[in-house]
């Protein structure tokens, strides 16, 4: 008997393991025969039983086929992101327990897939281009040519999204390039094909293709498209009513179906019918929320993220003529964009986001404004600063927020782990594009795509929990009274810009009043704006025709509506290219002066600072206390572009800074690097290039290149940054975000207080810049003041010829930070209170003589 009790516990691991995998594959087949909202709470509380238990690989893949069934599920049902979790789970789990060696489950039909799709839909790019190239890649070791054109098709669908027609053909063609045995596929391919021949207008071969189709629905579609692209509206309608006429046949989603509908209404508004155009975006809202109440706008709490509804909002408010109504539309647009955006880990599809509210942000402040002309009322102007202001630097504020909690709560392991996650993120991205830069191989790319794709699943695993637990925690949130509070205590005047594409606003902001300008936005604007920025290519423009320069710089200054500033100090939040503005460098006044030092610059009448948002402004980061420099002077000697005078910055600094001076051959990537995170003080003088298509904007080391993505992963909050380097500020412009350049890099470190350049200046006047700045901050400790300071002495300089002081040198370098007040220089006092000590001493000397006596 006790033979038998012992051969019992020896199998019964097996036993129950074999159980466990049995018990899982058969709540999926229960779930399988019955799809109800029931058996998925009972699938789900039983997922989560399973998790804790299982062990052996068999049941890791039972869990996989489990949670893929449940993810399917919750793709037919709308349920996105909750679908995407749980593909993610499935796929994390099929990966990291190697389970393609014990089973040939298809993992790239049951999960890859799908994933892939839904982050197209969900507009998460990065995460989808990962995703098809990593199953792509399965396939193609599995000689899977299926699977393979499959993943083609899906990313020229992507590119497609993108409007990257050109590349969409060229990577259909890669799926061409082996027989197509599979008829759907066939179809499917010649269809995108003629999409973007279309969107090419290349309609002959369009219409070419289009005639070997098999669905007559989808040749009266492309009939449609191509009447609609040559603004035939009759003969498109006709062709729509056809393809409508068919649909019934076509075994589409209600997605499709909302799509269909949506492009009916968008035909309709062609037509200018907004009655049958408003019947159609029902129609399609019914596909997406069938239990709504048609007779009122949808709720939030019924919205998910899917970007078929921002087109359907957004559609709305553009045929509504009650502006609140139509204000209430894109409010919806905006709720959906943010569910997208949450979902998303990566900065570059937040930045798309952006882009895209951009343009929804245009609409509410022209909306707004139109209002205010009419009634007066300054609450329309408040509502819209606040779109302007909800759409600007996003991405930076959402780390600035993070970076203040953790700021607040340093021993949170949640918060400690989501940056370690954050920063783990930004490296492989750095890596991948580095490598694509470097032509690596398909497989390494693919390696740091997937690793990619698991710190993102990480992140968004972390995210409910830090959610949940900072619910009520205070947000960087724009608040007028906050801003109007400082300015009143910095005695400023804040003037805020929104570069629309048929406008520019001008928000004027001081401690008790706000109004709004608008500029109409045409190619004589846009010209003048290039045009004044051009001026700045090199160093003989100016100096060449200082009367066009004069002209110019005041006609900029009128036309950006800057006169009846009264307040010495000006906050300026600039947008789009008007971010490349030297403002400083304009004139308030026409002159026919020829002297520099006697232009009527608007440095010489204000003090100027930057930021990239009023939040940013108002926001409280703590800067280290210390004072320390570290410094980083490579020099390259001997090279082409040598920096000699940077060795006399370097000298300069030393004698009023103490700090860690990495000079010459110490000037490597890594010490700095190692470095950076504990001095106060950070300055690089060295190369730095704005970047271009591929190549992402970088500074050199002695030894290497530090790229954008790399200062990402860097946790800083010093008290000043100082790129005393070309081009820092400059890099490829996003609306909304900015541009992506060294000094926004070191911003969404941590850095609040920054000092860059706009253009490349020789390395003579940086030097005599940087001395007259430091010089300065050694006695005010203000960097705001410093600034001015440096470049009206550099104005007034006696020792600098006149072509030297033209604004090329010195408007370069603009500064982006607080306007901090200068700490008054005691030694008058202590002056005062020597003297008095010594003649007190001199009069008790007299006195003792004369008691002596």
């Amino acid at each position: 008997m006790k033979k038998l009790h012992f051969l019992l516990f020896l199998i019964s691991p097996f036993l129950f393991s074999q159980n466990l995998e049995e018990r899982i594959y058969a709540a999926s087949e229960t779930f399988i025969a019955n799809k109800t909202e029931a058996e998925l709470i009972k699938l789900t509380e039983k997922e989560q039983h399973y998790k804790s238990r299982i062990k052996s690989k068999d049941e890791q893949l039972a869990l996989v086929f489990l949670q893929c069934h449940k993810g399917f599920y919750l793709k037919e049902t709308g349920r996105l992101t909750t679908s995407i979790l749980s593909y993610e789970e499935a796929s994390k789990r099929f990966f990291n327990n190697e389970l393609s060696v014990i089973s040939n489950f298809d993992i790239i039909e049951s999960c890859l897939k799908p994933l892939g799709n839904l982050y197209i839909q969900i507009n998460d790019y990065t995460n989808a281009i990962s995703t098809i190239n990593h199953y792509i890649l399965l396939a193609k070791n599995q000689q899977n040519t299926k699977h393979q054109n499959s993943g083609y098709i899906n990313l020229a669908i992507l590119y497609q999204t993108l409007g990257k027609h050109n590349t969409a053909l060229q990577t259909l063609e890669l799926a061409t390039l082996k027989p197509i045995k599979n008829n759907k596929q066939w179809q499917l391919i010649h269809q995108l094909k003629i999409k973007s021949f279309i969107a090419l207008n290349n309609f002959k071969t369009a219409q070419a293709l289009n005639n070997q189709l098999q669905s007559n629905f989808e040749k009266h579609k492309n009939n449609y498209a191509i009447a609609l692209k040559l603004n035939n509206i009759p003969l498109a309608i006709s062709e729509f009513k056809k393809a409508k006429a068919l649909i019934k046949k076509e075994q589409v989603s209600a997605r499709y179906l909302a799509k269909f509908y949506f492009e009916e209404a968008q035909l309709h508004v062609l037509n200018q019918n907004n009655t049958s155009a408003k019947l159609s975006l029902q129609h399609a809202l019914d596909f997406l929320l069938p239990n709504h109440n048609k007779l009122k706008l949808p709720n939030t709490k019924s919205l998910y993220a899917e970007n078929t509804f921002i087109d359907i909002f957004d559609l709305f408010a553009s045929i509504e003529t009650n502006i609140s109504k139509a204000l209430n539309y894109l409010d919806l647009s905006f709720y959906v964009s943010r569910l997208l955006q949450e979902k998303s880990t990566s900065q570059e599809n937040k930045i798309q986001h952006q882009a895209s509210n951009r343009l929804r942000s245009e609409t509410c402040i022209h909306f707004l404004y139109n209002r205010f002309k009419n009634s007066g009322d300054k609450k329309n102007i408040i509502a819209a600063l606040q779109y302007a202001e909800s759409n600007k630097s996003g991405v930076l504020k959402k780390i600035a927020t993070k970076k203040l909690r953790l700021q607040e709560f340093p021993n949170d392991s949640l918060l400690i782990t989501e940056f370690k996650l954050l920063a783990e993120q930004e490296r492989l991205t750095s890596e991948l594009i580095q490598a694509e830069i470097k032509n690596s191989d398909t497989q390494k790319i693919n390696t740091l795509s997937t690793a990619l794709n698991s710190v993102s699943v990480e992140l968004k695993r972390l995210q409910p929990s830090i959610n949940e637990k900072y619910e009520n925690y205070k947000t960087n949130k724009f608040s007028l009274e906050e801003l109007q509070n400082l300015l009143h205590k910095d005695e400023a005047t804040c003037l805020e810009f929104f570069f629309g594409n048929r406008a520019i606003y001008l928000f004027k902001i001081t401690k008790n009043d706000i109004n709004l300008d608008k500029i109409e936005l045409d190619e004589t604007v846009l010209n003048q704006i290039k045009n004044f920025i051009h001026l700045f290519d090199n160093a003989s423009i100016i100096n060449n025709n200082l009367a066009n320069f004069s002209i110019n710089a005041f006609r900029l200054f009128q036309l950006l509506k800057l006169e009846r500033i009264e307040s010495k100090n000006v906050v300026i939040i600039p947008d789009g290219l008007l971010n490349f503005v030297p403002f400083e460098a304009l004139l308030t006044k026409k002159t026919e002066s020829t002297l520099y030092q006697n232009m009527p610059f608007l440095v010489t009448q204000h003090n100027i600072a930057y930021n990239s948002s009023a939040v940013f402004y108002t926001q409280n980061i703590k800067p280290k206390t210390n004072k320390n420099v570290l410094g980083v002077f490579p020099v390259f000697e001997n090279e082409n572009q040598a920096l000699p005078y940077s060795l006399n910055e370097a000298t300069h600094i030393k004698e009023h800074f103490k700090g860690d001076y990495l000079i010459k051959q110490a000037a490597t990537k890594q010490a700095f690097l190692n470095r950076v995170e504990h001095f106060g003080i950070i300055h690089l003088s060295t190369h730095a290039s704005s970047g271009n298509f591929s190549l992402p904007a970088n500074i050199s080391f002695i030894d290497d290149t530090l790229f954008l993505n790399e200062l990402y992963t860097l946790n800083l909050n010093p008290d000043l940054v100082i790129l005393s380097a070309c081009e820092t500020g400059i890099g490829k412009l996003y609306k909304g975000a900015g541009a992506m350049s060294i000094a926004r890099g070191f911003q969404y470190a941590g850095a609040e207080n920054l000092l860059f350049s706009l253009w490349q200046i020789n390395d003579l006047s940086t030097s005599q810049m940087m001395q007259l700045f430091y010089k300065s901050y050694k006695n005010s400790k203000s960097a705001f003041q410093a600034n001015v300071f440096s470049k009206r002495s550099y104005l007034n300089s006696e020792t600098i010829s006149n072509a030297k002081k033209s604004p090329y040198y010195w408007s370069a370098f603009v500064y982006y930070g607080q306007l901090d007040n200068p700490i008054k220089n005691n030694n008058l006092i202590y002056v005062i209170i020597g003297s008095l000590i010594s003649l007190f001493i001199v009069f008790l000397r007299r006195k003792l003589k004369r008691h002596a006596a």
